[in-house]
């Protein structure tokens, strides 16, 4: 009976779905594996009690074909972020790895560290320590934000963990961006620098900046009443950090009670990189009458500074600063492009990434302060610089050779100028690897103020929407006639920078200046964008005061670049790039289209060196009251094993805050020593040779 009635259910089911839809005009007959179909057939065979169970299993079969539909839709871009997530995933691993292993193992015996030995010798505190860290390696926090960034209240936005970045990275950048007129905080964003030691110690976690330092210090009786990191928000411009957050201010004041609460002790000043010019712009603003100084007097730097101890300084300037500008790159990206031309341009990707970095840079006005300054006399122009006859070959320098002697006079000449044709350093953008190497009369002669002022004078309405960077605003025609000048040295490319990014440049020259001073009394010199510029400002009176370069050499480092233009000519574009494919023969000094020079792979010995070598040697216009100053360079040795983390005797520009050499100087100047006591200069590279064929008024 039941076999009987199931039968004539289905014969019911069938003829059902079977059905023509007449009522609707068609004639086509409806199939049981269609959607239409289905429905007919569940309520055919509903009144059975077995539909709702069907439908049940039907649901379940789409939403598994939908999971599958997504899965089939995996995109490059996902297999690109999970690429990077292991990428990083590993390195964290590692650094883990790394500090957790015990302090010593079999057989790897770990070197005495400076302070605990230094300690055993009797060294003990005296003078106040100050630290001001450079560009980037301070840490900012967010007071507050745009509805992006819900949740990060005085978290962390740069020197941290940076897991922001990949959360939401164009929140993270527009919370890092100033605003592009008055370089100040964009309206409903503020951003701050971390205050105490905590601020640099570490640029990331493992990676360290100060904590080496301040860990030996502490090791000889340092702690919070007599050390104290001055930290200030390095995007801002030097004055600016004043008139936002009070920042000189509070490092006057800081320095005033640390000279009191220590016995009447001057301080030792310790600043890195970037916070080497800072503290220039400080001396001079401190001694100057309000409104727009401190109102210290002219006495105020030799009754409270024993010493400026200047680590990795960039007195005058890094070329890398130039080609940041200008097209938001350096070596390390020339080198990507040259292993894989399309990783950074894909279509696939969309990553724009380079174009985001110089949207946000191009508001930052501290970049404008490490372009070089001194011009052509300093840095070379079509035919000639001070590194003229320079060798790549670290072998030929001596820096992979021991040497007992510490004496600059170890710099012979046979030893360093090995090659026959000079590399035309002075010209710091090339466009081309012939115009970089061929003599200037053979170069087309332009006149790119007459060429740029024509085209400014041209209405040109940008068809790219909205504007991300200031190239989107230029003419095809306007970058076409950069590329035709060819080359330019340290004196025109100011004027090719102003046309590139002439809202930058507008705002941030209001702030620096990067000339030479004809006349230092000049009552011009007084203002405040002249302070940061040691060939624009004199040196405080204080004769009883010391300063040294502590800088690492035996590194590449980057100093000219040979440019192309870049082969997509689409809005939201950079239209200029490092020609990655431009290398020199063996041993040549042009690597992926960078010409290298002796530095610690960010600061060039020139611009380390040559103020303390000749601006401030002795009683100059510069240095009016003779304050002593000393040059201790050293060599670079990367680290033996893992073991040795970054090493310990690096003279990489900011690995070299672990160099134990350079943690002795520092550790026994504060315990009271002088220039003389450490052993005066100690040099090996070449700077004194340059500084003879540099003519500089002093």
């Amino acid at each position: 009976m039941m076999t009987a009635d199931k039968a004539r259910q289905a014969k019911a089911s069938t003829s059902v779905c079977m059905k023509t839809q007449t009522d609707l005009g068609q004639t086509k007959p409806i199939s049981p594996s269609s959607p239409r179909g289905v429905s007919f057939f569940i309520a055919a065979i509903d009144e059975g009690g077995v539909g709702s169970k069907i439908e049940n299993l039907l649901e379940k079969k789409q939403r598994k074909n939908k999971n599958k539909k997504q899965h089939r839709g995996w995109r490059c871009i996902d297999s690109c972020c999970w690429v990077i997530g292991y990428m990083c995933t590993t390195c964290w691993v590692l650094l883990f790895l790394y500090h957790s292993l015990p302090a010593t193992l079999t057989g790897f015996p770990v070197p005495e560290s400076p302070g605990t030995r230094l300690k055993a010798e009797g060294l003990t505190p005296l003078h106040p320590v100050v630290l001001v860290p450079g560009i980037v390696t301070g840490g900012l926090e967010l007071w507050e934000g745009r509805p992006c960034a819900e949740g990060l209240f005085r978290k962390r936005l740069w020197g941290g963990g940076f897991t922001e970045i990949f959360k939401r990275p164009l929140c993270w950048l527009e919370h890092l961006s100033l605003h592009n007129e008055t370089g100040l905080d964009p309206p409903g964003i503020r951003v701050r620098a971390v205050p105490g030691l905590v601020a640099a110690d570490y640029f990331a976690p493992g990676y360290f900046v100060w904590a080496v330092l301040i860990e030996n210090l502490a090791k000889i009786g340092y702690e919070g009443k007599n050390m104290h990191m001055a930290a200030y928000d390095w995007r801002l411009s030097f004055q600016n950090t004043e008139i936002r957050d009070q920042a000189l201010t509070r490092l006057k004041s800081k320095i005033e009670l640390m000279y009191v609460t220590n016995g009447h002790k001057k301080v030792v000043v310790v600043p890195h990189s970037m916070g080497v010019i800072y503290f220039l712009h400080f001396m001079k603003w401190v001694e100057s009458p309000p409104p727009m100084g401190g109102g210290g007097g002219p006495s105020w730097c030799a009754k409270h500074i024993k010493a400026i101890m200047n680590i990795g300084p960039a007195f005058l300037g890094v070329p890398k600063a130039v080609s940041n500008i200008f097209s938001a790159e350096g070596k390390d990206v020339a080198y990507i492009r040259a292993m894989d031309p399309g990783v950074l341009d894909s279509e696939i990707l969309r990553l724009q990434t380079l174009e985001h970095v110089m949207r946000a840079s191009r508001t930052w006005d501290s970049i404008v302060s490490l372009l070089p300054k001194g011009g052509d006399a300093i840095w070379g122009n079509l035919d000639w610089s001070p590194e003229d006859g320079h060798s790549c070959d670290l072998a030929k320098k001596g820096y992979l050779q021991t040497s007992g002697d510490n004496n600059f006079n170890n710099c012979d000449e046979n030893r360093v100028f090995q090659e026959k044709e000079p590399v035309k350093y002075g010209r710091i953008i090339s466009f081309g690897k012939e115009t970089s190497q061929i003599s200037s009369p053979q170069l087309p002669r332009h006149d790119f103020k007459d060429l740029l002022h024509k085209d400014s004078a041209t209405n040109f309405t940008s068809s790219c929407g909205e504007v991300w960077t200031e190239y989107d605003e230029l003419s095809r025609e306007s970058i076409r006639k950069i590329t035709e000048n060819k080359a330019y040295t340290a004196q025109t490319l100011f004027d090719l920078l102003r046309f590139v990014a002439p809202k930058m440049m507008q705002r941030a020259e209001a702030h620096f200046s990067h000339g030479i001073a004809d006349n230092l009394e000049d009552p011009k010199y007084a203002h405040y964008k002249y302070w940061s510029n040691p060939l624009e400002t004199k040196l405080p009176v204080a004769p009883d005061m010391e300063i040294y370069s502590l800088y690492g050499v035996g590194i590449p480092t980057e100093r000219s670049y040979v440019y192309k233009m870049s082969p997509s000519d689409k809005c939201k574009s950079i239209p200029f790039r490092i020609d990655g494919s431009a290398d020199g023969e063996e041993g040549s000094c042009l690597k992926n289209g960078v010409y290298f020079v002796d530095g610690d792979d960010s600061v060039p010995v020139l611009s380390a060196g040559l103020m303390c070598a000749k601006g401030w040697r002795g009683r100059t216009r510069f240095n009016p009251s003779g304050i002593a100053t000393y040059i201790r360079e050293y060599r670079h040795k990367p680290p033996a094993s893992l073991l040795e983390g970054r090493g310990i005797e690096s003279g990489a520009h900011v690995d070299i805050m672990g160099n134990v050499a350079l943690i002795e100087d520092v550790l026994r100047v504060s315990a009271g020593a002088t220039g003389v006591h450490i052993g005066g200069d100690r040099i090996y590279s070449d700077i004194m040779r340059m500084s003879e064929r540099i003519n500089l008024q002093l």
